[in-house]
């Protein structure tokens, strides 16, 4: 085992990694940018190194910065979160060169499933069912349209490099394609550097399905089933749930089995998620991030399996000794992701949290490195915590969830707590009713215009 990791990342993630570092007796290291001096994270390490200034190019993603980090302070390996230099398979392979272990998959899985074309491609020879689309890239807008008639519209162009939503867009004609082509190949080499597009068929009213996959690049793979995240704004997830309403047991156990076949022929070693829509009882891979998610408590809470815990373990060397069978599905878990944005507009509100209460009882739990008289800056991701529910089934998660989004308090700073506060309280989302769309159509339709006046009672 480690005795000394660094930990390349900041807020609510770089808190949960030092954690999980303290309960396998690790010594932790905490990088940060002057903005994040006085970070929960970088208070509770053993030792804290400033990378630089606030601009995340400049601190958090300066490699030289976090080799030069690691080099002072002895840190035998780096743990990325998730975000910033993640998935990056190129900092991957410098950390190999300097003898630094890189708590993640294999640099070459992590650039495989990085390209998504190549990863659809990987994922139809491991048997993984996949979006009907275009074999490749395509190379010119003549090629697309003949791909796009196969197919039939409409059809969502995607940026090769792509994910998070950004390189991706609709065409729901012949006429709609050239358009699309074009802004998609604009956001994804701004985005992305790449301008490489693919097409595939649109399914119009899918959920958002992924299985977390935990592998020890030794042979053994297992899957600890699903998360339905079908609750997006503008493809980004805000509510994730397991297990999903809208599978039963025999599809949860038929999916997960196939992927965690797949990790096994792919001698995949490390947490990953394979995403998936899901649509008239049919799943159709997406994509596979490479890394720990924003929303892994969903499956810890269901499973009892520390997923950061076995990240570290499995860098370390050692095999995965969960068998399949000793996966034990329990109850039903929530997640809200709470952000520093207005609810209604969405619009970021960075500033100093003046009062900070967090709800608490038997099944809540907050992961959030805020605390009363923290500033939140105006220079990274809006994310201030995460709460999660667990309930012995999905009706007593959500009459949980509705009382701890009651007791949570942040003053000082808009959230979308009163997001929450509404949607706990929708029937559409109390009776699992809604797919990736639902909740742009809600706000669209003025959803949040009188729940924003909302006060908690």
């Amino acid at each position: 085992m480690f005795e000394k990791i660094l930990i390349a990342n900041r807020g609510e993630i770089a808190l949960r990694i030092l954690r999980a570092a303290k309960e396998l007796g690790i010594a932790t290291v905490a990088v940060h940018s002057t903005a994040d001096a006085h970070a929960m994270h970088v208070k509770l390490a053993d030792e804290s190194v400033c990378i630089g200034p606030p601009p995340a190019r400049e601190s958090y993603l300066n490699i030289p910065a976090l080799l030069g980090a690691c080099e002072i302070t002895g840190a035998e390996a780096l743990h990325p979160g998730y975000g910033f230099l993640a998935e990056n398979a190129r900092f991957a392979e410098i950390l190999a060169d300097h003898h630094i272990v890189f708590i993640g998959p294999k640099p070459e899985h992590i650039r495989l499933m990085g390209d998504k074309i190549e990863a659809k491609t990987t994922a139809i020879r491991l048997g993984i069912p996949c979006v009907p689309g275009s074999p490749g890239a395509v190379t010119g807008d003549k090629e697309a349209a003949a791909i796009a008639r196969t197919l039939g519209f409409p059809v969502i162009v995607k940026a090769a490099a792509g994910g998070g939503g950004r390189g991706m867009k609709v065409a729901r004609s012949a006429n709609d394609l050239p358009v699309a082509l074009e802004m998609a190949r604009i956001e994804a080499k701004a985005a992305f550097g790449d301008d490489s597009v693919y097409l595939e068929r649109l399914l119009e009213k899918p959920r958002h399905i992924e299985i977390q996959v935990l592998g020890d690049g030794h042979g053994k793979a297992v899957h600890l089933g699903e998360r339905d995240c079908s609750l997006q704004r503008r493809n980004q997830k805000v509510w994730e749930e397991s297990p999903s309403p809208a599978l039963n047991a025999p599809q949860r156990l038929e999916i997960g089995e196939i992927c965690a076949n797949a990790m096994r022929e792919l001698g995949y070693a490390s947490v990953g998620t394979l995403e998936f829509l899901y649509e008239n009882g049919k799943f159709y891979f997406i994509e596979m991030n490479t890394r720990i998610q924003v929303e892994h408590p969903v499956t810890e809470m269901i499973t009892g399996v520390d997923l950061v815990n076995e990240q570290i373990r499995i860098a370390a060397g050692s095999p995965l000794t969960l068998t399949q069978k000793e996966v034990a599905f329990q109850g039903h878990a929530i997640e809200c992701r709470i952000n520093a944005e207005h609810s209604a507009t969405f619009r970021p509100s960075p500033g100093k949290i003046a009062y900070y209460h967090p709800p608490g009882g038997l099944g809540v739990r907050v992961d959030s490195a805020v605390y009363a008289g923290y500033s939140i800056p105006p220079n990274y991701d809006s994310l201030v915590g995460k709460l999660i529910v667990h309930g012995r089934n999905r009706n007593e998660a959500l009459m949980r969830l509705r009382r701890a989004l009651d007791e949570f308090i942040i003053d000082g700073i808009d959230t979308t707590i009163p997001l929450f506060q509404t949607l706990v309280r929708n029937a559409d989302i109390q009776n699992g009713l809604y797919d990736i769309h639902w909740l742009e159509r809600f706000l669209a339709l003025g959803g949040m215009d009188e729940a924003s006046a909302w006060v908690s009672p």
